[in-house]
Parts: structure tokens; C-alpha cells; sequence
């Protein structure tokens, strides 16, 4: 029994010391956060919604003849993800690109509600403020959960884009998901690592020579931002998942899928499963492409979204 009841007391002194080793480098001061005022460029524009300042970027002329695609990027990342996709379709439509509540140089308060269905309303309000009417909502990975919840509680919606979408499975880490003090503190901070996002985001292309020094300059300037370790902590406590699945049959509106069939996280049968779940979709499959269709096989995303424009 005593040797029972050391074994109990050193593994449960382990756990504390882990716990507070954790704890203290989770917290631990890191490099000095910014003004997002100091990081934004001429090509950024800023629309305030309920008091949060979002960060936006627009390509091609806005008329009532062009159609309004607002694109919503994935988890941990930012509009510079569109930098590829954005400016093909400029000819064609009025472009915005945005970076969500918490992301990029987008604001981060801690008392943010992060959910995808707060988020898609915050989203669907700036649209409006921008002068996006009838707006076609594209979003990758978790943004686009994001752009489902967009479309189906958007009456004046007028198209869905789905690439690689982080609705049946989510490919966000599991650690995420565990909202145990100091995990999600931890989470924002592995995050805010350029070491990190720079591994983290070439595991997820075919050609991982594509995440270039300069882009992850780009998806590391949020993590520069003033309110980012409070913000971020904040958000990574709130993370969900599955409620899409429910909303996905709700969808009324033209629905496309452009499909990177190379998805290190999500299988080839996850796309059939996501087309059969939203009535009328169209699917439509790029075999040299990943996770990140729009990036990987940008020429062949944007021809597809035109033509499949053109009967929306």
C-alpha cells in the first residue's frame, strides 16, 4: 500500500510540475505585439462591425452587372490566401477578400463570440457595408463552414463556393479542441510560431515549395498584431465543429465544389459525401491539387468558377 500511495503522489507531482512548466511557457512574454495600423499596406481597406475593425482587400470594378464574391479563408490564415485566386477572377466579378474577426489584421477582441455561425453574421454585415449585394460566398477549410453559414442565413445570397471545406471533417489539430487551461493559451501561441506555421502549412500542399518566406510573412503578420495572445486564446477556447453537416441540407442557393483530390486530411469519398449533402451542388475534382485548391490549381479554380458563373 505504501508503495501504492508514492507511486500516486510522484505521478500526480509530475502532472503538477508538467502542468506548471506548461502553464509558464505558455505565458512566458513573447516577441511585442504591434498596431495593426503599422502592418497594413495601400491595398488594405477596413470595415467596422458591432465595434470590430475587419480587414479587407478588393480586386476588379463593382457594378450591378458583376457578380459580388466575398472569400473567407481557412484557420490560421488570412486573405492572403487569395492572392492567386482573387486576381483571376477580377475580369470578371467584384472581388473582396477578408480576413475574419481574430484572424490576420483583423481585430481580436477577447469577448468575441468565434463561432462559425457569429462569425458568418459579422461577415454577411460587412458585406452589406462594403456594397456587396447578392453576394456568392467562398470559402476554404473552416472558412468554409463559415461561408455555408453565410449563404443559408443570408436570404439575398446568391451562390456558394466550397473549396475543400472544413464541414464533414475539419483537419483542425485535435489539441485545438481541447479547451483545458493552459491548452488553448498554448495553442495560440504554437500559432503565433513562425517555426510552426511554416511546417504546419506545407504539410498541407502537393508542392510545399508554393509556402515561399514572403507568404509566410504574410500569414504570420496577425500573430504580430496588438491582442493577438488574448484574442487568440479567446477564439481557440470557442472551437466547434459538425453543426454544418445539420445546415448543409438547408442550403437553397447554386452550390460549387471545387475539390483538391490530393487532401492529405480529407479523402476523395469525403467530396461525394459533401455533394450528396448539399442539394444541387456541382463537384467539381482537381487531381494535382491539395488542401489548398485555390492556391495549387488557381488557373483551372478560376476558369471553373467563371463557367459555372455564367448559368448562376
Amino acid at each position: 500500500m505504501k508503495i501504492l500511495k508514492r507511486l500516486a503522489i510522484g505521478l500526480i507531482s509530475l502532472v503538477v510540475l508538467l502542468w506548471v512548466g506548461l502553464t509558464a511557457w505558455a505565458y512566458w512574454p513573447g516577441e511585442p505585439e504591434v498596431p495593426i495600423a503599422s502592418l497594413a499596406t495601400a491595398d488594405d481597406k477596413f470595415v467596422e462591425v458591432d465595434g470590430v475593425r475587419l480587414r479587407y482587400r478588393e480586386w476588379g470594378s463593382a457594378d450591378d452587372t458583376r457578380p459580388s464574391l466575398l472569400l473567407i479563408h481557412g484557420f490560421g490564415n488570412s486573405l492572403q490566401s487569395f492572392r492567386e485566386l482573387a486576381p483571376r477572377l477580377a475580369d470578371c466579378c467584384h472581388v473582396v477578400a477578408i480576413d475574419m474577426a481574430g484572424y490576420g489584421l483583423s481585430e481580436k477582441p477577447v469577448d468575441f463570440d468565434y463561432h462559425n455561425g457569429p462569425q458568418a453574421q459579422t461577415l454577411i454585415t460587412a458585406a452589406k457595408k462594403i456594397g456587396l449585394r447578392r453576394v456568392i460566398y467562398v470559402g476554404h477549410s473552416l472558412g468554409g463552414a463559415v461561408a455555408l453559414q453565410a449563404a443559408v442565413k443570408d436570404v439575398e445570397a446568391r451562390g456558394l463556393v466550397l473549396l475543400n471545406p472544413g464541414i464533414i471533417r475539419t483537419g483542425v489539430p485535435k489539441v485545438v479542441q481541447v479547451t483545458l487551461p493552459p491548452l488553448p493559451r498554448m495553442s495560440a501561441k504554437m500559432f503565433g510560431s513562425r517555426e510552426f506555421r511554416g511546417n504546419f502549412l506545407k504539410k498541407s500542399y502537393v508542392n510545399p515549395e508554393i509556402v515561399t518566406e514572403s507568404v509566410i510573412d504574410e500569414v504570420m503578420l496577425g500573430a504580430r498584431t496588438e491582442g493577438y495572445m488574448s484574442g487568440m486564446t479567446s477564439l481557440m477556447k470557442q472551437y466547434r465543429e459538425g453543426e454544418e453537416i445539420i445546415l448543409a441540407k438547408q442550403v437553397k442557393i447554386p452550390t460549387l465544389i471545387p475539390w483538391g483530390d490530393q487532401d492529405k486530411n480529407k479523402s476523395r469519398g469525403e467530396a461525394d459525401e459533401l455533394q450528396s449533402m448539399i442539394p444541387g451542388s456541382k463537384l467539381v475534382r482537381f487531381s494535382n491539387a491539395g488542401h489548398y485548391v485555390h492556391e495549387e490549381a488557381a488557373e483551372g479554380v478560376s476558369n471553373t468558377i467563371k463557367e459555372w458563373l455564367t448559368g448562376v
